[in-house]
């Protein structure tokens, strides 16, 4: 009896609508710090943090049992999403950039072997990085700009099932935000072409930003119908993926949506950027091992060889004094036997 952990938002707001049992909420109106949420996401997975976590809103919940996948939709330029009513909400407090990379860090480090799948995608910037499972899984995935205008025309696309209304098809922001949509569509459809991949025992990350919002804003006002329109299609297409999601992994998943009007300041990256990272990890696909401390041969062999010769030793020495003539080879029984002749 698990339930999708599906995060709202209301203006600068997260709100859990619905958790599953190793992911407990309290309820309350306790403001969370924007830079912190990366480590609310790697707290739900059963990651530890370096900087203690005090907010009051997440409990400790089941050690034992974490969720196998998290998803993360940042929506931006967006004042309120009228999400399902039913959760808890809690207000953001300093809306900064963030990035999910210490979470993508942690699963590397302690399921490299398995290559689980961690996705990070922001489709209107074209930034990419895909790590492990997912260059097989999502290979075909529509990244660049040119790639998602032509998938929005193909046969299969959400164009063909999605109420338009005031919303154009020959519309430069209207089709960015079209496209992103459509991301949401095949992910969650690739996703169920390799079903086995979500009922492994290694935690998959997805993380992905949707800015056609707030381009739509830009271009027609917040108080246009195509803003209206927008942001309802947007909120449909989110539930739709996050039940998705939540079916593919077995209802246990957890799906975190973000939405803020306006960042504080810019996203500063202190590891490499994303689009170096993709182009590395697309040339050597799969089964990588995470990179470790090169020192760790150094190391390995001073303990090795000196285990070895200190057993070596000991053989040598035990040997020695189990075949030794105490009236030949001990000086000790020789001193002694001098001393006695002597008196």
């Amino acid at each position: 009896s698990f339930f999708c952990l599906f995060l709202g938002v209301c203006g600068d707001e997260f709100s859990v609508l619905r958790s599953p049992q190793s992911v407990v909420f309290r309820d309350g109106s306790w403001p969370i710090p924007g830079e912190r949420i990366p480590d609310v996401a790697a707290l739900t997975m059963g990651f530890s943090v370096e900087d203690d976590l005090s907010w009051p809103g997440l409990a400790v919940g089941d050690l034992f049992h974490r969720p196998r996948a998290t998803v993360l939709v940042t929506v931006k330029g967006v004042d309120k999403l009228t999400l399902p009513v039913k959760g808890i909400s809690y207000p953001i407090e300093n809306a900064v950039p963030f990035s999910l990379d210490s979470v993508a860090n942690a699963i590397h480090t302690l399921f490299s072997e398995e290559t689980p799948v961690v996705l990070q995608l922001a489709p209107s910037e074209e930034r990419v990085y895909m790590v492990g499972k997912a260059n097989s899984v999502f290979e075909d995935l529509s990244v660049t700009l040119r790639q998602l205008r032509n998938r929005l025309f193909q046969e299969n696309s959400i164009l063909s099932s999605l109420p338009l209304n005031s919303l154009s098809r020959n519309n430069e922001v209207d089709l960015l935000f079209l496209s992103e949509l459509q991301v949401l569509h095949d992910i969650a459809s690739l996703l169920s072409r390799h079903k086995h991949l979500a009922k492994d025992h290694s935690p998959d990350l997805y993380s992905l930003e949707l800015a056609g919002l707030e381009e739509v804003g830009k271009r027609y006002g917040e108080d246009s119908q195509q803003f209206k329109d927008a942001s309802q299609i947007l909120v449909d297409s989110l539930q739709k993926f996050a039940d998705e999601m939540f079916n593919l992994y077995s209802g246990n998943a957890v799906v975190e949506v973000v939405a803020v009007k306006a960042f504080n300041s810019p996203l500063t990256r202190k590891t490499r950027s994303i689009l170096q990272s993709s182009e590395s990890e697309t040339e050597t696909s799969y089964n990588l091992a995470y990179q470790y401390n090169y020192n760790y041969s150094v190391v390995f062999n001073i303990i090795l060889w000196m285990m070895i010769g200190l057993a070596l030793a000991v053989i040598v020495i035990s040997y020695n004094l189990w075949n030794m003539d105490p009236g030949y080879d001990s000086i000790i029984y020789r001193m002694t036997n001098q001393k006695i002749r002597m008196d």
